[in-house]
C-alpha cells in the first residue's frame, strides 16, 4: 500500500507552500488516509484505466490512485499545488512516478488535445460550486470517459442523482442523464477534510450511456433550462418564450405526447428529446 497523507503531512505540506485553503478555489484537503481508500475502491478501476483527477490539491487522492491505474492526469488550477504535486509523488510513491502526468489547467477549460493520454475514468473531489458545470465539460469532451466517482456537497449528488418527480430533480439531473446514469455512492463526514467545510459531501458513480436520441446537446439543454427557469408553471407556459408561443409550446408538447399542463420536473431526458425531435421535424429539419 502507498504511504498516504495524513493531517500532519497535509498541514506540513501546506505550511511548506504557504497554502491558506481558499473558499474562491472550494479547496478542502482531505487528510483521513481510510477515506481516500475508500473513493479508490468505489471507483472500480482496472488495471488499464487511464483516470483523469481533478483538482488533486496536496495529492490526497492522487497518491492511492497511481497503484490502482495505468496512468493518472492530475489536473490542478493552483499553480503553486501543481507545482509541487510531482515532487510529492516521487517522495512518497517513486514506483509510480513515471505514470503520472500533472496538468496546471483549470478543468472547465480542459480540451482532449491537452491531455497526454486518453482517459478512460474521472475521479475527483470537486470544489462544490462548479461540480455540475465541471461533471457536464468532461463528459462532453472526452467521450473515452466511461466511468467517473465524484465526490461533491450532498446537496448537489442529491441533484445529481434525482428522479423524474422527486424534489430534488432539476437542470443538472436532466443534463447530467443525457450522458450518463448516475447512482449514489455514500456519504463523506466533514471530519476528514482541512479546512473543515460548513456542508455534508457524498460520491456519485456515473456510468456512461448513449444520448436518448442523435441529436446534438444543445437544442434538448435549452428546452430543459426554459422548461425549470419557472418550475411552478405548466410546460405549455413554461415553453412559450422557448418555442415562441404558448400554442406553439402546446402543439410541440402533445405531438411529443406529453401533456401540456406537465410541469418540468416530470420529464425525463428523453422526453425533452422527443420534444427537439418533434420540433426540427416540423421545421424540416433531419433528425441528426
Amino acid at each position: 500500500m502507498p504511504e498516504l497523507l495524513g493531517p500532519a503531512e497535509i498541514r506540513a505540506l501546506a505550511e511548506e507552500l504557504g497554502v491558506r485553503p481558499t473558499k474562491r478555489l472550494g479547496q478542502n484537503f482531505v487528510h483521513d488516509p481510510n477515506t481516500v481508500r475508500r473513493i479508490v475502491a468505489s471507483a472500480e478501476l482496472g488495471p488499464e484505466d487511464v483516470v483523469l483527477e481533478v483538482g488533486p490539491g496536496l495529492g490526497s487522492l492522487t497518491l492511492a490512485l497511481l497503484p490502482a491505474a495505468a496512468e493518472v492526469i492530475a489536473v490542478e488550477v493552483d499553480e503553486t499545488l501543481a507545482n509541487r504535486l510531482p515532487a510529492t509523488i516521487a517522495e512518497h510513491v517513486p514506483e509510480h512516478a513515471g505514470r503520472a502526468h500533472v496538468l496546471h489547467r483549470d478543468a472547465l477549460r480542459l480540451t482532449a488535445a491537452e491531455l497526454p493520454a486518453v482517459p478512460t475514468a474521472v475521479v475527483a473531489n470537486l470544489p462544490y460550486n462548479i461540480a455540475v458545470p465541471v461533471v457536464l465539460h468532461l463528459l462532453a469532451e472526452l467521450p473515452s470517459v466511461r466511468t467517473a466517482l465524484v465526490m461533491v456537497q450532498a446537496e448537489v449528488a442529491d441533484r445529481m442523482v434525482a428522479g423524474p418527480g422527486s424534489r430534488e430533480y432539476g437542470v443538472p439531473s436532466v443534463k447530467i442523464a443525457w450522458h450518463a446514469r448516475a447512482c449514489p455512492a455514500g456519504s463523506v463526514p466533514r471530519s476528514v477534510f482541512w479546512p473543515v467545510p460548513n456542508v455534508d459531501s457524498k460520491l456519485v458513480r456515473l456510468r456512461r450511456t448513449d444520448p436518448p436520441a442523435e441529436l446534438p446537446r444543445e437544442p434538448v439543454f435549452a428546452a430543459v433550462d426554459a422548461a425549470f427557469a419557472q418550475r411552478r408553471k405548466t410546460l405549455r407556459a413554461a415553453l412559450a418564450g422557448w418555442a415562441g408561443s404558448a400554442a406553439e409550446a402546446e402543439r410541440l408538447l402533445r405531438a411529443a405526447g406529453i401533456e401540456p399542463s406537465t410541469r418540468g420536473e416530470a420529464l425525463t431526458v428523453a422526453q425533452f428529446a422527443e420534444l427537439i425531435l418533434q420540433q426540427r421535424a416540423g421545421a424540416g429539419y433531419s433528425q441528426l
